[in-house]
């Protein structure tokens, strides 16, 4: 004969047995909601990041670490043009704006969205190597405005306040400042802007523009890479690109 402290325990235990289902069902959906979602790599700049052959090293370095169904790679770039031309309110240091600014912004988030429509967005990765035309246009002053102002401009149309962001910092080119008067200058507010914030990583090109380059010709401290230097950037890009998803999955009790 059954007691009324056998049936509570019978009842507590079942209640036990419920809990647990409920929570290894929600964990589950979780799991698959991640495991359906997309990591999104934004990649954009001047020649520099023209030149990258994603296929080179990028894709294969972050579909090795997220699989080839998880991962969305996205690239607009063009040779010598200033950040004007993606961040919209850009201005001078002495408050000159012009008349047109953001347009190649607009290029690059009609490919966005061309890409991402319909898609579960886990995490997203601003790729960005630019800044030898502000250089060189001695815009140097107000370049590290101009990567937040360009941050916060993405963040805002993604809807989201957890971009990555990694650097490609100016190479050694003209580190006496005789060709682009803003060369020193653009670099040191790079590494600020990364060092000042969360979620940015910096990668060094120093070593990437010497040897033979694309054409056959030796190169040496030159203003583009070499063809070995172009697949070395693709697989620090990834690596930075990579170890910041992994800190953030950290930060959030993620895998």
């Amino acid at each position: 004969m059954k007691t009324g402290k056998d049936l509570v325990t019978r009842c507590w235990e079942s209640f036990v047995v419920v809990v647990v289902i409920c929570c290894a069902t929600s964990s589950s959906a979780t799991d698959n909601e991640k495991n359906s979602a997309y990591h999104l790599f934004i990649l954009s700049g001047q020649s520099n990041m023209a030149g990258l052959r994603l296929e080179e090293s990028f894709i294969p370095e972050v579909e090795k670490a997220f699989g080839k169904d998880h991962v969305l790679v996205v690239k607009d770039a063009l040779g010598g043009q200033p950040i004007r031309r993606w961040y919209i309110d850009w201005e001078s240091a002495d408050g000159i704006r012009p008349e047109a600014t953001g347009d190649l912004y607009q290029r690059l988030m009609d490919k966005v969205r061309a890409v991402t429509v319909g898609k579960e967005i886990q995490t997203i990765t601003f790729i960005w190597m630019q800044g030898e035309r502000d250089a060189k246009e001695e815009y140097g002053k107000v370049y590290r405005a101009s990567l937040e102002g360009l941050l916060k401009q993405l963040s805002s149309d993604l809807k989201r306040d957890d971009v990555n962001v990694v650097i490609g910092r100016l190479s050694d080119f003209d580190m006496e400042n005789k060709k682009y008067h803003h060369w020193t200058l653009v670099r040191e507010q790079q590494a600020a802007f990364v060092r000042d914030g969360l979620r940015r990583a910096l990668v060094d090109t120093d070593d990437l523009n010497d040897g033979v380059n694309r054409r056959g010709k030796e190169i040496r401290d030159d203003l583009h890479y070499s063809a070995s230097g172009y697949v070395e950037l693709g697989k620090r890009f990834a690596k930075e690109s990579i170890q910041l998803i992994k800190d953030s999955n950290e930060g959030s009790g993620g895998e």
